[in-house]
């Protein structure tokens, strides 16, 4: 061993002679390394010192806290179990007060609950009865007490004659009887007097329990509300007779029996469509009917007119001797003057031939009109097919369950099968007439050809 480090020194200290720069270099900076990592340490220490520190802190304080909790919880079960004794005790003394109040009510017991019945029921029909328009509003008893409106009045007795710790006052027994019989009195009156309509107040007639009228409309009254009929029903005594009548007075009026939000009566007037509203519910179709039928009707009156002019000057012709050919009965004599030397046989054919040509002179427009009394039930039918259309079309959308929406289509289908009955049958009839005159005029000209004729061959 020594042999060998008294070989390796002489080569050290070469080596350590010949790098002096780098040796001191690493002196240096393993000595700033320790002396971070010394300070380093000593940090973290004081941190773990301060940390200690703070958790022994936070865990006394911990202990106080718990400590503070479980005084409030005994403090709390305490109160619980002190509670929980007074509401025993508190329960035992209502149970005998109301066997105390049971036994004391005896009898009185069944008529409050009359009492409560008859205040439901009345309070119900006061809220669509019409007087309440009049009678709903509070006032000042003669004691200076203010009292409510009825509806509130019957409410709040309901709610106390329900309720087991209070009991209604004589004095309210009384008003109910009161409004009971107010009501009663009402129903037989005709009465005067202010309500609100819309946006303010109207001077409205009220007719026992019937209707409300003002202004010589009829009014309807629905949940409080009073407001003026959208559709006034027609054909009735005008209502403006009775707003303006005196005291003892007979004034006709109309009135629904059935209530005044539109009963069976009033609904039904208001209900019933105008002629225009039935004849607009026939749509295209209608309209096109009604076009077939005026033009029908024009054409009937045209060709009437017309034959019956031709019809006077035949007449004319037939009481003179003079020919005129501004007639169909001139002209055909015309023919028979004209040919002086013909035979018999010629002569009839050549009238003949003068008849046709008048014809149609005649005829002119009349087929026209026995088309029309043809084709205008066939166009209701249409109508009649295309509103059942409708109707199942509807129904597929809307169902069954609401005749309202098949009201329209329903009343297409009926509506156009009306109309174009209603222009057939005339159609019918005025083309027999103007038929009839054109035959009549007809017949005049062949009789008196074939007079001609006869008169011919006798000679």
């Amino acid at each position: 061993m020594k042999a060998t480090i008294k070989l390796l020194l002489p080569a050290l200290l070469v080596f350590g002679f010949a790098l002096p720069t780098t040796s001191i270099a690493a002196d240096i900076s393993m000595s700033e390394l320790l002396s971070k990592v010394r300070a380093g340490r000593a940090a973290d220490a004081e941190v773990n010192r301060q940390r200690e520190a703070a958790f022994s802190a936070d865990a006394a304080q911990q202990e106080a806290l718990i400590r503070q909790a479980q005084s409030q919880v005994a403090q709390m079960e305490a109160e619980s179990s002190r509670l929980e004794a007074e509401f025993n005790q508190n329960e035992s003394a209502v149970t005998a007060k109301k066997q105390q109040r049971d036994e004391r009510l005896g009898s009185l017991k069944e008529l409050f609950g009359h009492l409560t019945g008859a205040a439901g029921d009345m309070r119900t029909r006061f809220r669509n009865s019409i007087t309440t328009s009049q009678f709903n509003k509070s006032f000042t008893d003669e004691n200076g007490v203010e009292q409510l409106p009825r509806i509130d009045f019957l409410t709040a007795l309901i709610k106390k004659m329900n309720d087991d710790t209070d009991l209604p006052s004589m004095e309210e027994i009384e008003r109910l009887w009161f409004e009971m019989h107010q009501e009663l009195t009402a129903s037989g009156q005709v009465t005067k007097y202010d309500t609100a309509i819309g946006t303010g107040d109207q001077q409205v007639v009220r007719v026992g329990l019937f209707n409300l009228l003002t202004d010589g409309q009829y009014v309807g009254y629905d949940n409080g509300i009073s407001s003026v009929l959208a559709r006034q029903p027609g054909k009735v005594p005008n209502p403006s007779d009775i707003q303006g009548a005196s005291v003892g007075q007979i004034v006709p009026v109309g009135i629904d029996p059935t209530g005044p939000k539109g009963g069976g009566f009033l609904k039904a007037l208001i209900n019933t469509p105008t002629f225009m509203e039935r004849w607009n519910s026939g749509g295209l179709v209608g309209y096109m009917i009604t076009a077939l039928g005026v033009v029908g009707v024009l054409l009937a009156i045209w060709r009437w007119l017309a034959i019956s002019g031709i019809s006077g000057r035949v007449k004319r012709q037939l009481k003179t001797k003079t020919i005129s050919d501004k007639n169909p009965l001139g002209r055909i004599l015309k023919v028979a003057a004209d040919n002086p030397g013909s035979d018999n046989e010629s002569l009839e054919l050549k009238l003949g031939e003068q008849i046709i040509k008048e014809r149609p002179s005649l005829m002119r427009g009349i087929n026209l009109l026995k088309v029309i009394a043809m084709v205008a039930p066939l166009m209701g039918l249409l109508g009649t097919v295309t509103g059942m259309i409708r109707v199942f079309s509807d129904i597929v959308i809307y169902g069954a369950g609401d005749p309202s929406v098949m009201a329209g289509g329903i009343s297409l289908a009926l509506v156009t099968t009306v109309l174009g009955l209603c222009v057939a049958i005339p159609m019918l009839l005025l083309h027999s007439l103007v038929n009839g005159k054109a035959k009549s005029v007809q017949h005049v000209l062949e009789e008196q050809s074939a007079g001609i004729i006869a008169e011919r061959t006798g000679r």
